[in-house]
């Protein structure tokens, strides 16, 4: 079995979320996302609309998530790799050679965003 980690916020779900989340599925036979913690968000300075037990409860819904788990602080990566025994790590291409440091533990993986939406564009559309 192949499994696939990703993180994220996830927060104001659209379709260039589900659009990564099936890309990041179909690299693999397990995907696990690490959403941010409502307390690693106000450490990150970020802040999200919707509670941390909201966004889990969206993502669990999405066919392509097969288990969301919390992200609570930046060094927890390395320790998730090993301890559900991750085979490929992705993130978007935005954040490229920011997680070159898991490449002794799994294959890292950058996806290019989806072109036309992004939740910062969502939120300035809002104001």
């Amino acid at each position: 079995m192949k499994r696939v980690i990703t993180y994220g916020t996830f927060d104001l779900l659209h379709w260039g979320h589900v659009h990564l989340l099936e890309r990041a599925a179909a690299l693999g036979d397990e995907l696990i996302v690490g959403l941010s913690t409502d307390e690693f968000n106000a450490i990150k300075h970020k802040e999200a609309y919707h509670s941390y037990e909201h966004r889990k409860y969206i993502l669990e819904a999405i066919r392509y998530v097969d288990k969301v788990i919390p992200e609570t602080d930046w060094d927890q990566k390395i320790k998730d790799v090993q301890n559900y025994d991750i085979d490929i790590f992705v993130m978007g291409d935005d954040w490229k050679g920011q997680f070159d440091f898991l490449k002794p533990y799994c294959e890292v993986v950058y996806l290019p965003r989806t072109n036309g939406i992004s939740t910062t564009q969502i939120k300035e559309d809002l104001k």
